[in-house]
């Protein structure tokens, strides 16, 4: 079957070989962002283990997490415009190659210094993977309702990644230890590499966009910065000239960056897209949702190992409520979206997440397993809920041809929320800890105690999520979407 290009689409033609191709395309795509996801609660499973084996502290377990974020966040946008310039196909294959050669590299390991700048390494191939997969799909589906169907798919995965996560992840660090969950994506990768040569066809925009050099270097800059200052503050002091420093370059940064991407022919960044009340919104949910989920899932397996005293298989078959939930939530979410609209998932999602992690504000070591059970459960379908409709209101209001760069920027956000998560909740506890074992108490009453001050901030994300989905998905807003559909 010959497969071509019309501008930026992807002819493939119809009826049944048609539609098996394109759900072979789906499925590529979908196995990407699984194995994006698994790595990450994989790693989460293991980070105890790791702290022991390494003597690695609670900030370097943090900048373990948080290495990968900082340079996928750091580089998507520029990856999403790469692929829309040089090939879809083209950077999804150097993705899975760099991710493969990055994972191996981390088993390697020898200290935690080594590792962090291994998983930053792996986090450049990781940058080439979900918003390009997402990019094909959006090229590979042209009927709308067949592409809500599609973005339903590839979304559930999400679910279903950080559902095997903690079981798998438990497994292997049982049996082979903490490296062998970095082994786990090199034959997955090969395996990929191989049949996205004989399946996935290639795309690009018919006007391809320049590289804004500058616009890239502040994004790092502005990044970069503001993760050290957020972890090194409660190690080195707020106060301390390293982390005012820190601060000061990222503000710095941020207002350059604006000032740059507004008068940028080809931006970064196109700022333009905000005016699209749906995707501001998405990116708002993006942020928020996935704070809660990177501080959730490092915040609770601490907990698990640490303060009640589990191993690392039966804190990953105690994390299931919560990720099984995610996984049953989200084709739900799907299809609900492509019946009637992102409201419903949104609100619903930011509901549940605010209960749940209300739940856990009263967690001790001796909190009753059932109870913690629905707690896990109910924040688990909250955030299984929210990924879909996301999806769906990030491309819904763009140009074809700049899907790239559209789907980029939520998957930044997403990846900055997870950043953020991890680095500022895992704050909250070690200060609370700090503090806590000073005054006397033991390392699992004070452990327990100290998740409080994360699990209220999780609380507000969740209420923030609710109120922004109300807000984008009104009929104003709508009618802004449709503005920047026009004028792109």
């Amino acid at each position: 079957m010959r497969l071509g290009l019309a501008g930026d689409a992807v002819i493939i033609p119809e009826g049944t070989a048609g539609r098996r191709r394109r759900t072979g395309v789906l499925l590529i795509c979908s196995s990407s962002l699984f194995i994006v996801y698994l790595d990450s609660t994989v790693l989460n499973v293991a980070l105890p283990t790791l702290q022991r084996d390494l003597h690695a502290s609670l900030s370097g377990l943090q900048w373990v997490a948080d290495a990968y974020l900082l340079v996928v966040a750091s580089l998507l946008m520029l990856t999403g415009s790469a692929a829309d310039r040089l090939g879809r196909r083209r950077l999804f294959l150097a993705g899975l190659g760099g991710f493969g050669l990055g994972s191996l590299l981390c088993s390697l390991a020898p200290d935690t210094g080594s590792l962090i700048g291994l998983r930053m390494l792996q986090g450049i191939g990781g940058s080439m993977l979900t918003p390009v997969s997402l990019s094909i799909v959006r090229n590979t589906f042209h009927d709308p309702r067949e592409r809500a169907k599609a973005l339903g798919v590839w979304s559930a995965i999400f679910g279903l990644a950080t559902a095997c996560g903690p079981v798998v992840g438990g497994v292997l660090v049982a049996a082979l230890g903490w490296r062998s969950i970095f082994w786990l994506n090199v034959p997955i990768c090969a395996v990929m590499i191989a049949v996205t040569l004989r399946y996935v066809p290639e795309s690009r925009a018919p006007k391809p966009r320049a590289i804004d050099v500058p616009g890239q270097l502040l994004t790092m800059a502005l990044l970069g910065s503001l993760t050290f200052a957020v972890i090194q503050g409660p190690v080195s002091g707020w106060t301390s000239a390293a982390v005012l420093a820190a601060a000061c370059v990222a503000a710095v940064s941020a207002a350059a960056f604006i000032a740059v991407e507004r008068r940028s022919a080809e931006p970064l960044l196109e700022l333009r897209f905000f005016r699209s009340r749906p995707f501001t919104g998405a990116a708002v949910t993006a942020v928020a949702s996935f704070t809660v989920l990177g501080g959730f899932l490092f915040v609770i397996t601490l907990y698990l190992q640490q303060a009640r005293g589990f191993s690392p298989l039966d804190a990953g078959l105690s994390l299931l409520p919560a990720t099984l939930a995610m996984a049953a939530a989200a084709p739900v979410a799907g299809s609900i979206t492509g019946r009637r609209g992102p409201r419903i998932p949104l609100v619903a999602s930011g509901l549940l997440i605010a209960a749940g992690m209300a739940m856990l504000l009263g967690l001790a070591p001796d909190t009753p397993f059932g109870y913690l059970t629905l707690a896990l459960a109910v924040t688990g379908a909250g955030l299984g809920l929210v990924n879909p409709p996301i999806t769906g209101a990030a491309i819904a209001g763009m140009p074809a041809e700049q899907a790239g760069v559209a789907s980029a920027v939520i998957s930044a956000t997403r990846q900055i929320g997870s950043l953020l998560g991890v680095a500022v909740m895992g704050d909250l506890v070690a200060a609370g800890v700090g503090t806590r074992m000073a005054a006397g108490q033991g390392h699992a009453a004070a452990l327990s105690a100290a998740t409080r001050a994360a699990w209220a901030l999780a609380v507000g994300c969740g209420l923030l999520v609710a109120v922004t989905g109300y807000l984008s998905t009104t009929a104003r807003a709508r009618a802004s979407a449709a503005a920047v559909e026009a004028r792109g």
